[in-house]
């Protein structure tokens, strides 16, 4: 299946309790296709960088068969920058310093070619651009998955309850599902939220796994790796949803059970990615590297028991 994914292509600096860092690539799109590109072998990005964007991270994307028809790149301008700091709890963070320079006018402009995805990935953007971006495409489908975050629901969101109707899977933290449903227990507040729209919502919990709801009442837990270190956990949620977007592209298979083994997928590109600061594990993995930490999953929670 053909995956279309709309978002930020941006810089970072971060610094964490392990170190810091001075402008490196990062952007919720980059991530998503870069786990992605593991899986799907088909992903066309739609995003803006100014003209400081180095061409040899370019290259790179394409190397790994990403499709950069729909990335726009102004002359003259800069690309969009954030700079966080976070805890030594490493779940919550300082915004540093945020510059839209070229997201503050963003038109995402959909490529003729793209405009019939199978899957589409709406990476975390103002809600009224997620609905622009998906207005251009020909209605052919099979799923639109949606991320999103609670600076949106503070500001946006009529808006954002809008572009809900018009997608299939949301992907959201806790702190962001209890906010936009305004219940605490998470299985309350999954069946508010899949009745704005969403016919599946899955729960982030970082550390503690992800939660996948859908309207017909199933739930399914999948845990995260115990790992000795976490260096940087910025664009974690993203390699997620990119993790699970393309394996479900790469299978064919959006049924809720291969939902669950995208979970697991999506999991493990997150696990990869908080190891090193940026972009930089999401680079150059081996697939024998991939397979063998979605192993670790299985071996995780597999077990035999015996009920008498």
């Amino acid at each position: 299946m053909s995956l279309l994914v709309i978002g930020t292509v941006a810089f970072d600096a971060i610094e964490t309790p392990f170190g810091k860092t001075d402008k490196i690539v990062g952007g919720a799109a980059t991530y998503i296709s870069l786990a992605a590109s593991y899986f799907a072998k088909d992903i066309n990005l739609v995003s803006v960088v100014g003209d400081d964007f180095p061409e040899a991270t370019l290259e790179t994307l394409r190397q790994h068969h990403i499709d950069l028809e729909g990335l726009q790149i102004k002359a003259g301008e800069k690309s969009f920058f954030w700079s966080g700091r976070y805890h030594n709890d490493m779940n919550t963070r300082d915004t540093l310093a945020t510059e839209l320079n070229v997201l503050a006018d963003f038109n995402p402009i959909v490529p003729e070619k793209a405009k019939s995805p199978e899957i589409v990935m709406l990476g975390n953007l103002t809600p009224s651009v997620q609905l622009g971006a998906l207005k251009q495409l020909e209605g052919t489908a099979k799923l639109v998955v949606l991320d999103t975050m609670n600076f949106w629901m503070d500001i946006a969101l009529p808006e954002l309850k809008e572009v809900l109707q018009h997608v299939d899977v949301l992907t959201i933290n806790d702190e962001e599902a209890r906010q936009l449903s305004g219940e605490y227990s998470l299985v309350k507040a999954a069946r508010a939220i899949l009745g704005m729209g969403p016919k599946y919502l899955v729960i982030k919990k970082g550390e503690h796994g992800a939660l996948l709801f859908n309207s017909n009442n199933q739930v399914f837990f999948a845990p995260a790796l115990p790992l000795e270190e976490v260096f940087d956990p910025t664009g974690a949620g993203d390699s997620f949803a990119g993790g699970f977007t393309g394996y479900l592209a790469a299978s064919g298979d959006i049924s809720f059970d291969n939902m669950k083994r995208a979970i697991i997928y999506g999991s493990a590109m997150a696990s990869f990615t908080v190891e090193k600061f940026g972009t930089e594990r999401l680079m150059g993995l081996s697939q024998e590297a991939v397979n063998a930490r979605v192993q670790e999953f299985v071996d995780l929670v597999q077990f035999d028991i015996s009920l008498s």
